[in-house]
């Protein structure tokens, strides 16, 4: 049986929510850091959408983690 993916976006999605919320960023705040627009940070957040891998990247420097630990338990 394969994984999910519908659970890994939103477990994803509230991994981010719980970081950018502890440093403090508005949606709107990480979402210009991010070079995103607040839409997208809201349905990534929502666990409904699927970034690129280079866009994950760029959450993740943003978020002060790895990729590795962004994505570790997921």
């Amino acid at each position: 049986m394969q994984p999910d993916p519908l659970i890994f976006q939103k477990d994803l999605g509230a991994k981010v929510r719980e970081i950018r919320s502890s440093l403090g960023y508005s949606q709107e705040g990480f979402a210009g850091a991010c070079g995103l627009h607040r839409t997208h940070v809201s349905l990534l957040e929502r666990g409904r959408l699927d970034l690129k891998l280079s866009t994950l990247r760029k959450v993740a420097e943003i978020l002060k983690v790895s990729l590795s630990e962004l994505l570790q338990g997921l």
